[in-house]
């Protein structure tokens, strides 16, 4: 019994210790097994990686080499241009563009003027320019804007009833003669302006359209920015001389190359009078004539063979001189604009101007 039991302790012990044995190693070996398939997890994740990135390497590779070889300034221009944001030219486009002045052959400016310029429409070039980027009191050359203004946001077939303020001026001023009260037609009052330069009508016209002449000045300065004439500022609508009161040659040209595209601003400048009916307060009607300002349309100046002038916008204060913008075209019809501003009088104004003609035009 003694050595029964003795063995039977042994063989307990032994078996405690197999199955101790063996469980370690089962342990061993499920630790073995998860490594294993952790390691093979990571290898693939890592192949997955690599491959990902070769593709996206490629993918970036054949971009670049197709980027690479696009024109983008073309591709952006393209979009960008053709869009509905933009339907218009380039901003100097159909424009006379020069950075400086420009002599013209055959023609030498006289001492005392301001300022001119000689531009051509078909080419679209500067022939003369003299001192046309400098800011000078333009007179009544003013108007130009105006009848821009008015045209643009009035009505010509609008009756006006003149106020007082428009109707009474200084004895000195260039004037229509409207009285208090008078009634006519918006067309009216832009012919006598134009024609006959009366700073009357353009008081009346500043407050039809706009209410009031600094509402009116206003809207002037930010259809001249618009238009490109940067060295421009109006305070009137007439050009009654005030120090904040200017304008360059060149924004002239601008201000007058766009009026030109109205063809009333171009009828109404053509004409060389204009008679007028005027209903007055009273409701009688009274009838006037208003001729032309400028030399050419009356007949007192003929311009250089070879040359017609269309019409234009004559302008004279102490300060400014005397002043004149024209439209004419030689003899195949190719359209110019001429501007002198500051000559010590219409003698030199109209000589100035005719040389300036000759040497460019038919030169």
């Amino acid at each position: 019994m003694k050595c029964t039991n003795k063995r039977t302790g042994h063989s307990r012990n032994a078996r405690r210790r197999r199955s101790a044995s063996g469980s370690g190693n089962r342990n061993l070996t499920f630790s073995g097994k998860r490594g294993r398939r952790r390691t093979r997890r990571v290898r693939t994740a890592v192949l997955c990686v690599c491959a990902a990135a070769a593709i996206v390497l490629g993918a970036g590779g054949g971009y670049y080499l197709w980027d690479s070889s696009q024109n983008h300034a073309a591709s952006y221009e393209a979009d960008a241009y053709t869009g509905n944001l933009y339907q218009g030219g380039m901003f100097a486009q159909d424009l006379c563009v020069t950075s400086g002045d420009v002599s013209l052959e055959g023609y030498e400016p006289e001492t005392s003027l301001h300022a001119a310029g000689l531009f051509d429409l078909s080419k679209e070039s500067v022939l003369c320019g003299y001192r046309i980027f400098e800011p000078f009191a333009p007179a009544s050359t003013t108007k130009v804007m105006t009848a821009y203004v008015a045209l643009k946001y009035g009505n010509l077939d609008d009756v006006v009833t003149v106020s007082e303020n428009a109707a009474v001026r200084n004895w000195d001023e260039s004037v229509c003669n409207l009285q208090t009260g008078d009634t006519l037609t918006m067309y009216d009052l832009l012919c006598g302006m134009l024609l006959h330069s009366g700073n009357d009508c353009a008081v009346a016209i500043a407050e039809h359209v706009s209410g009031s002449e600094e509402a009116f000045v206003e809207l002037m300065n930010e259809e001249a920015a618009a238009l490109g004439a940067t060295g421009t500022h109006f305070m009137n609508p007439h050009g009654l001389h005030d120090e904040n009161h200017y304008t360059t040659a060149y924004d002239l040209y601008l201000m007058f190359n766009a009026c030109m595209k109205d063809e009333r601003f171009a009828d109404i400048i053509s004409m060389d009078t204009y008679n007028v009916s005027i209903t007055q307060a009273d409701g009688t009607v009274r009838t006037d004539e208003w001729p032309a300002s400028n030399y050419y349309s009356s007949g007192e100046v003929a311009p250089p063979d070879g040359v017609k002038v269309i019409g234009g916008k004559t302008g004279t204060t102490d300060e400014a001189g005397n002043c004149l913008i024209i439209y004419d075209e030689d003899l195949e019809s190719n359209p110019y604009i001429s501007v002198i501003m500051g000559a010590g009088d219409r003698t030199i104004l109209y000589e100035q101007m005719n040389q300036m003609l000759s040497s460019g035009v038919t030169g």
